[in-house]
């Protein structure tokens, strides 16, 4: 029995040479395209000196913008108007309010009771209505000297004018011959006498008249004298009741009820809570860049409020100085004495400036150096720098806008001239 083969199936192929060609190239092209991505890649490990992870890192870029150097200090909130008041007479002190209490302008707060000062006002009044009498009764007279004065002058006027006329009639009679010279030398001497008492009579009442004069004017000054220790005395009497300056709250009673207080002693403080002030205290590295008029933010919860530089003291205590903003804006609802606000003081402001964001480099190249980013790898850059706020850097020298430089710490480059930051 014949066994039939496969033969009939068979079929003859011819060798695949296309294919062939097809796999060669495509080995070729990946080849190359391994040789793009890795070439670049050697070129840059052979470049770089050092090689960092981005993930210990922090990037930023160079850009041109308005800067603003500030500092962020903690403010408190203090009383612009907080007056202390003293006691202005020794006595025993009654209070008509208490801590906490709202009072207003001219509201009284506190009587002071001071029997002597009472006293010795009543006693300068009664002194003072004495000298006004006295005043009055000098006043009178004078009236009544003046008088006796003008008659004495008029008696001897008259005297004068019949001495003359007595003299004209002697005159005509010796002319006549109805005298004798001896009478006519009689009636002239009478007339020298009328007007050497005329004379007298004119200085006596000048004289006189101005005697009383000062003698008027010496009672008067006692009479104004005596009327300014009234006047004082008054206002001492009247301070004996302590009143509040402002519109506030009573801050604290500094003295015990009923106590018995001396003169200029501090009884209780006021506090005006519509005139709020922020007192910050600056760092002194901070100082020299301070002056008056500076602008500042305040936060006050959720608010922005604006508010301007209007005290800084001369003395420095702790490496902090003192320093006082007031509010440009309507003081904000719900301020309390002592509330701790952040404030940012705005040293200075700058527009169209090249700058970056703040950060570890500056310490770590001493703000001489920087390392700009290219194609993932850093290199040592020298910089200038300007001024330096919180959050950004002036870059006067070395950068241009759009650079990508590294500003987290730099240390761990050994100061390598290139970097070759992995992904």
């Amino acid at each position: 029995m014949k066994i039939s083969d496969t033969s009939s199936q068979d079929i003859v192929l011819t060798p695949a040479v296309g294919r062939k060609k097809l796999l060669v190239i495509a080995v070729v092209i990946a080849l190359l395209l391994l040789a793009w991505i890795t070439v670049p890649v050697v070129q840059r490990w052979s470049q770089a000196q050092q090689s960092v992870s981005a993930e210990r890192l922090r990037f930023a870029d160079v850009i041109r913008g308005d800067f603003v150097r500030d500092v962020t200090v903690q403010g408190r909130i203090v009383a612009a108007v907080s007056p202390t008041l003293f006691a202005s007479q020794s006595g025993t002190i009654t209070f008509a309010v208490d801590a906490g209490d709202t009072v207003t302008e001219g509201q009284v707060l506190a009587t002071i009771d001071s029997p002597e000062l009472q006293n010795q006002l009543l006693q300068e009044r009664s002194r003072l209505m004495s000298l006004q009498i006295e005043y009055d009764r000098q006043r009178i007279a004078n009236q009544q000297e003046v008088l006796e004065n003008t008659r004495a002058f008029d008696s001897a006027t008259i005297s004068l004018k019949a001495a003359q006329r007595e003299l004209d009639r002697s005159q005509q009679a010796i002319n006549v011959g109805a005298i004798t010279a001896v009478d006519y030398e009689r009636a002239r001497d009478n007339l020298e006498t009328a007007q050497v008492m005329h004379k007298h009579a004119e200085l006596d009442t000048e004289l006189d008249n101005e005697r009383l004069d000062f003698e008027l004017q010496t009672r008067q000054l006692a009479v104004e004298q005596q009327e300014l220790l009234v006047q004082d005395l008054s206002r001492q009497v009247a301070e004996l009741s302590i009143v509040s300056p402002v519109n506030g709250i009573v801050g604290n009673l500094l003295v015990d009820q009923k106590t018995s207080v001396t003169r200029n002693l501090p009884v209780l403080s006021v506090v005006d809570l519509s005139a709020f002030e922020i007192e910050v205290q600056v760092p002194e590295n901070y100082v020299g860049d301070l002056a008056l008029g500076m602008l500042a933010e305040v936060r006050a919860g959720s608010q922005l409020q604006r508010a301007t530089l209007v005290a800084v003291s001369p003395e420095i205590v702790d490496n902090q100085v003192s320093a006082r903003l007031r509010f440009d804006e309507p003081v904000p609802d719900g301020l309390r004495q002592n509330q701790r606000l952040s404030t940012r003081i705005m040293l200075e402001e700058k527009s169209d400036v090249l700058m970056v964001q703040r950060g570890q480099f500056l310490e770590s190249g001493s703000g001489r150096l920087a390392y700009r980013v290219i194609n993932n790898i850093a290199y040592r850059t020298p910089i200038v720098i300007g001024a330096t706020s919180l959050a950004s850097v002036e870059i006067l020298d070395g950068l241009s806008a759009g650079d990508t430089i590294i500003v987290s710490g730099t240390d761990a480059f050994d100061d390598a001239d290139t970097v070759l930051i992995n992904n």
